[in-house]
């Protein structure tokens, strides 16, 4: 096992020399060819570049957390997704906000963009296409998230530097249609009745084929370390870099 640290980034590498984990954190918008990436709680991402500061299913956000949204997106009505609270808390009357066309008091609510699978809205430079996002029943039960739903994921399109946020899905045949053309994967963790687990992650990350992928949608941070050694050697098969971030830490892309 590679426990070797990296400096520079402060990065520390976990497994098989295929994860890294961030533990910078920033608080400033960044230049054109810079990306940063934190992760909030559950699913929830921040992403600045360009100037700009888009947000994917912010969820219950720190009182003092003060970062105004340019964009926010969200990828389902779920409580855990949308949470009206923090979407306030970072939102000024400029912001765009992004939700599925069945949300419509939402959407109602906030004077949001109705979006389907499909679909794309421009924030400034950054192209952003929502993409489907679905589960399927289980021991009877209906999905949870169904397809017909119209749920969504997200593709933010950085000059040509892809992130791709998968909302509550499980690894879906449509993958196939993205496969080769994400940079970095936000994917779930658990549980398995809501979301892809286990060997599903990684059957997702072998489909997409991205260079990065981070984990999304988890209890705590030991899950993620847990899952990482559990499935170092698929991982490093698979030639993806994993990054490894705890709520409010941040990884730095640098593109161009």
């Amino acid at each position: 096992m590679n426990k070797r640290i990296m400096t520079g980034l402060f990065v520390i590498s976990l497994v098989a020399g295929t994860s890294v984990m961030g533990i910078l954190v920033l608080n400033q918008l960044q230049e054109d060819n810079t990306i940063s990436l934190t992760l909030l709680e559950n699913a929830g991402l921040m992403i600045e570049t360009k100037g700009l500061r888009i947000y994917v299913d912010p969820y219950n956000l720190r009182e003092n957390w003060t970062y105004s949204a340019d964009a926010v997106l969200i990828t389902h009505p779920h409580g855990d997704h949308y949470d009206a609270n923090s979407i306030n808390q970072i939102s000024t009357e400029e912001t765009t906000i992004v939700m599925p066309e069945n949300m419509s008091t939402q959407i109602d609510t906030w004077s949001a963009a109705a979006i389907n699978p499909g679909d794309s809205v421009q924030i400034g430079e950054i192209n952003v296409t929502a993409f489907y996002s679905y589960t399927l029943p289980v021991d009877g039960w209906p999905a949870s998230h169904p397809r017909e739903a119209n749920y969504c994921s997200y593709i933010i399109d950085i000059d040509g530097f892809t992130i791709f946020h998968a909302g509550d899905s499980k690894v879906i045949p449509e993958y196939e249609q993205i496969a080769e053309q994400i940079d970095v994967v936000c994917l779930p963790l658990g549980p398995g009745c809501q979301t892809m687990t286990g060997m599903e992650i990684i059957d997702a990350i072998n489909t997409l084929e991205a260079q990065y992928y981070i984990p999304i949608h988890y209890q705590n941070i030991y899950d993620v370390i847990s899952f990482l050694n559990t499935y170092d050697t698929q991982l490093e098969e698979a030639s993806i870099t994993s990054i490894c971030l705890d709520n409010y830490e941040s990884y730095e892309f640098t593109i161009g």
